[in-house]
């Protein structure tokens, strides 16, 4: 997993026999009432209306590039950073 500021990249396995709504569901639920619970006073920002994620999600099927993939999500953030740091001009 690797979560950056708008949004977080996972590399998970589930049974044939849960959905991926499902698990999204209950992913994004159980989160969402543990990071409230540890950070109360994110219930107070009024833009959010009781909802901690957005609505949607994206989700691809990993085969034979399952180990690429998973370089992917661990550097994200990093490769993230060297883009926006060559775009304004600085070195990384």
């Amino acid at each position: 997993m690797n979560v950056q500021i708008d949004h977080v990249h996972m590399v998970v396995s589930i049974p044939p026999k849960v959905s991926v709504s499902e698990f999204m569901g209950i992913m994004k639920g159980k989160l969402a009432i543990k990071i409230f619970k540890s950070y109360p006073d994110l219930k107070k920002k009024p833009y959010w209306g009781n909802h901690f994620w957005a609505r949607g999600y994206f989700v691809n099927t990993v085969g034979l590039d399952e180990e690429m993939i998973r370089k992917y999500v661990k550097y994200q953030e990093e490769e993230e950073r060297r883009e926006e740091a060559q775009q304004l001009g600085f070195e990384f």
